[in-house]
């Protein structure tokens, strides 16, 4: 028998023993979003009467967050760097913190020790001829988590795709737990007239050959679904989901000038339905990197033709973009967004794109503002903003002064709205 093979059956544990591990005052760091592994989160859940001011560390979160409720007050802190449906509650009213940091920097966090591991708990593919497992949709910083923490614990899932670009071995994880279940699965959403209209006004911002940068939920999908006539357009993005893999299927999406890594869809981590993970298994032309690679500034400032395409809650008359906050509420994060506007600025032909409805609480309100609602803080400088898109237009911000900033941001706003604007009135 191979030396790796003997070594990862003597590794092969029980979630109740390898989650014994975990001490009272330990940092414990879970896998990202759909990479999170439920089976060693459930039972560290179930022996919270043995412990103590255990942090949780992680970013978006897809499976219930127990650990946040109030009768584990004593024994769990949650500690998000993106706050989500799971946590957002929590964090607002108190019993869960949030720690602003841009995703890229998020690794360097754990690997120069400013947020210590003491636990990593993550989900891997099974073991290659070679003892090698992949982080499957998962790299981001759930990499750097599992070769910082003092202790490493795996969920060897069954069923995680076999992805490229990203490995660990046998030998550098401290327990397994094999498992054999579906990861979780978001369908793709209904798109409103309002996003259609949305998405035609960023795709005519897309010249062909353009490397995309976008997000997972309706407006992105809107966006894709208005690419069909675009030529070799590739992708080295944060996160894709299924509908990158309609446009590849249809052709429009080649990879082929991605100067970087041509013929690659280069990636950090994956969230969709059984479609994109089954897409993504076992194939060559996915690469997926860590999110220190994928969102750094002076790699994807490299790529050319770089299109960044991001979201925002609002927008004021200068160009300030929060995208986190409502108010004083945590909502969300910052994520990657800033990362890679300053990608795009930095990419020979890039674009820096920020797309929203022009309205919110079922058009009562505008998202255009004269100022941020107080509380809200600025996820986006004015000095970093591109492109303002609604569904009523385009607002091109560079160059431009304040004056000329505001008067472009009113034309895009909600007709309704427009003379209150200018009155500072909203």
């Amino acid at each position: 028998m191979d030396s790796w093979r003997s070594d990862y059956k003597a590794k092969c544990v029980s979630a109740e023993v390898a989650i014994g591990e975990v001490k009272s005052g330990n940092r414990v760091v879970l896998g990202h979003a759909a990479g999170e592994p439920p089976v060693l989160v459930n039972e560290l859940v179930n022996q919270a009467k043995r412990l103590t001011n255990v942090e949780i560390v992680h970013m978006v979160p897809l499976f219930p967050c127990y650990y946040v409720k109030q009768e584990y007050q004593g024994n769990f802190r949650h500690n998000s760097l993106f706050v989500g449906e799971g946590s957002r509650e929590a964090v607002n009213c108190g019993r869960a913190d949030y720690t602003p940091c841009f995703f890229s920097e998020i690794p360097r966090l754990f690997r120069d020790r400013i947020l210590p591991v003491d636990v990593a708990l993550i989900q891997l593919s099974v073991p290659d001829e070679q003892g090698f497992m992949s982080f499957g949709v998962s790299v981001d910083y759930t990499m750097q988590a599992a070769y910082s923490a003092t202790v490493t614990i795996a969920e060897v899932n069954a069923r995680m795709p076999k992805t490229h670009g990203s490995r660990i071995h046998v030998s550098d994880v401290d327990y397994f737990v094999e498992t054999d279940h579906s990861l979780p699965e978001i369908n793709p959403p209904r798109i409103s007239e309002v996003e259609r209209a949305i998405g035609c006004n960023v795709a005519s911002l897309v010249r062909d050959r353009s490397n995309l940068q976008l997000g997972i939920g309706s407006l992105p999908d809107a966006v894709l679904k208005s690419l069909g006539s675009k030529v070799d357009l590739g992708i080295h993005t944060e996160m894709f989901s299924d509908g990158v893999v309609e446009l590849f299927e249809q052709g429009v999406i080649t990879n082929r000038y991605n100067n970087l890594c041509p013929g690659k869809f280069t990636a950090t981590f994956l969230m969709g339905t059984q479609r994109l993970y089954s897409f993504v298994d076992d194939n060559p032309a996915v690469d997926m990197k860590p999110v220190d690679y994928t969102n750094n500034i002076t790699v994807a400032g490299r790529l050319e033709n770089l299109v960044a395409i991001n979201s925002a809650l609002e927008v004021d008359l200068q160009g300030q973009v929060c995208s986190e906050m409502i108010g004083s509420k945590q909502f969300s994060a910052v994520g990657g967004q800033v990362d890679f506007v300053r990608a795009a600025s930095a990419s020979p032909g890039g674009k820096a794109i920020i797309a929203f409805p022009s309205t919110g609480k079922g058009g009562t309100i505008s998202r255009i503002v004269t100022r941020l609602t107080p509380g809200a803080c600025v996820t986006t400088s004015r000095s970093d903003v591109h492109y303002v898109v609604t569904e009523y237009g385009i607002a091109d911000l560079r160059g431009k002064t304040i004056r000329q900033r505001a008067e472009a941001l009113i034309k895009i706003a909600h007709p309704e709205f427009r003379d209150k604007l200018r009155l500072g009135l909203i």
